[in-house]
């Protein structure tokens, strides 16, 4: 039995069990991060040195990061998925936007998350917000530009690069803030929003 360790509204979490219930595989989630404590303890640590979630336990194997943890359960679970295709180069072109979401969109949809959702309103400062938010704009726009000739991020399929990057477009989506008009964007998100493991895990209060 797969377990996964970590809260249900970490959007890392979330893209690991939201592929779980796009390949049936059954799992159970245990709560570690955030209220729930744990991930600072030597048990925790021992399995996953950074503290941080989503852990992933099968059969003693430990895997930690979530992108990798999509990698690997692909591979292990649905090798002939299209998911995480076996040619090489349309897998390449997979893994590019899920090193992207890190690197590029993570950290100014990151300052957006904290300084606005999880900043009580007295204390947020609204001048760095909306600098965010500008940066995180100028991210989404590129792939509103490549999503102008393609349903989903990485090309015609839906793949594990729509799951990386289709949690923070809700959160975008959930901002209170003025946006960017990027129709091809809402328009993936429109689709996204037609799977049910999307609406059930990743489309929800964000919080």
């Amino acid at each position: 039995m797969l377990e996964v360790l970590g809260r249900a509204n970490s959007a890392n979490v979330i893209k690991v069990v939201w592929l779980l219930d796009e390949l049936g595989l059954p799992y159970t989630r245990t709560d570690a991060g955030g209220a729930f404590g744990r991930t600072n303890t030597p048990a925790y640590r021992a399995m996953n040195p950074t503290g941080n979630i989503p852990t992933l336990i099968e059969d003693g194997f430990v895997l930690w990061e979530s992108n990798v943890i999509l990698r690997y359960l692909c591979g292990a679970h649905a090798p002939d998925s299209p998911m995480w295709p076996a040619d090489l180069r349309v897998r390449a072109g997979v893994d590019r936007w899920m090193d992207w979401q890190q690197i590029s969109m993570g950290p100014p949809g990151s300052r957006v998350f904290h300084g606005f959702i999880r900043t009580p309103p007295e204390r947020r400062d609204m001048d760095a917000v909306g600098a965010a938010m500008t940066a995180l704009g100028a991210q989404w726009a590129l792939l509103d530009a490549v999503l102008a000739g393609s349903p989903y991020v990485a090309g015609p399929d839906f793949t594990l690069a729509d799951i990386s990057l289709g949690v923070h477009v809700h959160r975008w989506f959930s901002f209170d803030l003025l946006r960017p008009e990027l129709p091809h964007l809402h328009a993936w998100y429109g689709r996204l929003l037609q799977r049910p493991a999307y609406v059930t895990h990743a489309a929800q209060p964000v919080t």
